[in-house]
């Protein structure tokens, strides 16, 4: 039996804005703020659902979720990552593992670490064992260090076994 791997990297970014949910991979997390965008601004779901989506060189979150379109206002990206993770499946393609960071200055997240792990391993039908989530701060540099924007990146494995 041979196996084809592919791999797909995904990349995100929101404005942070007061009187907003900070959302991430599902999970509420407390604070004064959250980010900015046409659905819940998730960061991870989307970073995540754009490497499953490159991985299996579907497009990305932009083609298949416009924020031109009317019905992704407000919406809950989980949905966005299992409609990613479906299409990725019926391309033949299991998820090996999702590896991923979360930059954002404040607050710290080290607290909800297994919460937002158990939300994308369930989204994906995965284990905990291959779902990591980091998270960094910006060291006070930049966007994301200065406390305007949050950041999220994920690495995905995919195996497509052929016999």
């Amino acid at each position: 039996m041979i196996s084809e791997y592919r791999t797909g990297l995904g990349w995100d970014v929101h404005r942070i804005r007061a009187g907003l949910p900070l959302i991430l991979a599902g999970v509420t997390i407390p604070s004064e703020f959250g980010l900015e965008g046409h659905s819940d601004a998730d960061v991870l779901a989307h970073a995540v659902t754009d490497a499953l989506l490159g991985a299996a060189a579907l497009g990305d979150i932009g083609m298949h979720f416009p924020d031109t379109d009317a019905r992704w206002k407000g919406a809950d990206s989980l949905q966005f990552l299992r409609h990613a993770h479906a299409l990725v499946r019926a391309a033949g393609f299991e998820i090996v593992n999702v590896d991923s960071t979360v930059i954002l200055e404040r607050p710290k997240l080290k607290d909800y670490r297994l919460a937002i792990r158990e939300s994308l391993a369930a989204a994906l039908s995965l284990t905990l064992d291959r779902t990591s989530v980091k998270f960094k701060t910006a060291e006070k540099v930049g966007p994301v260090g200065e406390g305007r924007s949050a950041e999220a990146q994920a690495i995905v494995t995919l195996v497509r076994s052929a016999a």
